[in-house]
């Protein structure tokens, strides 16, 4: 009986040791660093180059992919299946029995080896560090937009989206990245022909199937929901909160699998996304249980902020500039807390979901102590959200999926509106404009968004502001700025200043006479403070 049992368990531990695993295999150095550090434009597009410069991102060593004939010897290793790489963390994604993997160390360009299933590690990768930093400017006229909004008039409203498109922030000028599952029949379909007509869908690239066509993968409609609450448009029916943005597709979710080779997927997918100068990428999708390999889940204490591949992934994203949005998970009824990777890093805006009166959808995750920030960050309309199905139909569906991508978009507008804030103020400005953002907690966290508060609270030069609810758009100026007033007050004076202090102009206006010509004016920064017989309020304005 003995002798069996142990005949048993050396044929399991047999088992185990040749069974695959997955783990991530990290290298020494890179090829030519020095030489293409010098010389960006062999490995970033201008686009990219010039978002980085604007505010001082480091192009570094991380910037430079990895050393291809190392990829090629480990191709040709026998027992091993290369799946992904990252030239952020200078990392390939491998396949193989556990022995063939451990194996690798005895070749002299492998500095470490990182096993997903974390009881076969015996060393510890050192964690990444983050720093803040970036955001890219554009430079665009302004025509009044309005937009009749049908089935979304909810999910817009709620964060006061239709606010920013008012003033024409529209997303226009910012670039989107969309990774998902899926974009099936995005190509075709009549809720995307704006978009396209407007030359504002980019190339994609399937990371799971590593083809170039998109629109080829058709195991999944959910990016195509994603995308339609950002990008849709029917006339007098849907309009999604970034309608005039730019998008990229990418798919690195494989519905076949749950399996750690997604964040890779992701991470590689964010890394070539950065080089094309995305400004924002949005995740509807999360990692924390992997059901088929139980031994590569995470625990709750996994989920800090720093310990997932992926997450690892968007610090490192942050670093170079990027705003990351989110899902942070639909696990509300779960009795492990806590939102999925990457939704846990401090860098990311993990974003819960609500209904349509703006209480908590049971569902929607909720933080933990483990996670180093309030998680989630915030929250948008996520129960029974419009979205757009591939037959063109508007419907309705639940999940943190599409509260994630409804703020991404309202996002992109601010962020069109603000275009010299980093990705940290962006992120700072969503937070603070929460409805409970002095009183968070890991249901809501800080609450529903107010865009235009957060735009307000951005223009504004008041230490103590006294008249509130107050916009003046489009900002930056070419011709004509409008001043919305609150309907308490029916008169403001409004008086802009040149940098010397020289007031340049004055008017009186109220809500039916809110324009004010600016085109005489030169390019430059100017101040405007809007009066009421007892109170006031200070802006910047850009003209151009």
């Amino acid at each position: 009986m003995v002798k069996k049992l142990f005949v048993f368990c050396f044929l399991s531990f047999q088992c185990f040791l040749f069974s695959q695993q997955d783990a991530w295999v990290y290298l020494a150095d890179k090829q030519d660093v020095a030489n293409r550090i010098d010389n960006p434009t062999l490995i970033l597009s201008q686009k990219a180059i010039d978002r980085k410069a604007k505010h001082n991102v480091k192009i570094d060593s991380r910037d430079v992919p990895v050393n291809e004939s190392y990829i090629t010897a480990l191709k040709n290793t026998t027992g091993i299946t290369v799946m992904a790489k990252s030239k952020w963390l200078n990392a390939v994604h491998v396949r193989g029995n556990q022995s063939d993997i451990q194996a690798l160390t005895n070749l002299s360009f492998i500095s470490s080896i990182d096993f997903a299933n974390k009881s076969l590690n015996t060393t510890k990768i050192a964690k990444e560090k983050t720093a803040f930093k970036i955001k890219d400017k554009f430079e665009v006229e302004k025509t009044l937009v309005d937009f009749t909004y049908g089935n979304t008039q909810n999910q817009v409203k709620m964060i006061n989206a239709d606010a920013l498109h008012t003033a024409d922030y529209t997303g226009e000028g910012v670039t989107i990245a969309v990774l998902d599952a899926g974009f099936v029949n995005v190509n075709n379909m009549g809720a995307f022909q704006r978009l396209k007509d407007a030359g504002n869908l980019k190339d994609g690239y399937d990371f799971v199937n590593r083809n170039s066509d998109v629109y080829a993968n058709t195991s999944s409609a959910h990016g195509t929901l994603v995308l339609s609450t950002m990008a849709g448009y029917v006339a007098n029916e849907y309009v999604g909160t970034a309608p005039n943005a730019t998008y990229y597709l990418f798919i690195t979710e494989d519905v076949a699998d749950e399996n750690p080779v997604e964040e890779s997927y992701w991470v590689e997918a964010v890394e070539r996304a950065d080089s094309l100068g995305v400004d924002l990428i949005n995740t509807s999708l999360g990692y924390k249980d992997y059901p088929t390999y139980p031994n590569y889940s995470y625990t709750a204490a996994q989920m800090d902020g720093n310990t997932a591949f992926i997450t690892k992934g968007a610090n490192i994203a942050f670093q170079k500039g990027l705003v990351l949005v989110t899902s942070a998970g639909n696990e509300g009824n779960n009795t492990y807390p806590g939102v999925g990777a990457p939704a846990d890093s401090q860098y990311t805006l993990s974003i819960g979901a609500v209904n349509a009166t703006g209480n908590r959808a049971p569902f929607s995750s909720v933080g933990s102590d483990f996670q180093p920030s309030k998680k989630p960050d915030v929250v948008a309309q996520g129960q029974l959200a419009a979205v757009i199905y591939p037959d063109n139909r508007i419907g309705a569906n639940n999940g943190t999926s599409f509260s994630s991508p409804i703020l991404a978009g309202g996002i992109a507008c601010l962020m069109q509106a603000l275009p010299n804030k980093t990705n940290a103020e962006i992120m700072q400005l969503v937070r603070e404009s929460g409805s409970q953002f002095t009183m968070p907690n890991y249901q809501l966290g800080y609450g529903i968004p107010d865009l235009l508060s957060a735009l307000n609270a951005a223009l504004s030069v008041d230490d103590v502001e006294n008249i509130t609810n107050i916009s003046i758009y489009p900002n930056p100026a070419k011709d004509y700025i409008y001043v919305k007033i609150p309907s308490t007050y029916n008169t403001l004076t409004i008086s802009l200043f040149n940098i010397l202090g020289k007031r340049v102009l004055q008017r009186l206006i109220s809500n039916t006479n809110n324009q004010i010509d600016v085109s005489s004016l030169s390019k430059g920064m100017y101040i405007i403070h809007a009066k009421s017989k007892t109170e006031t309020k200070s802006f910047k304005l850009i003209k151009h």
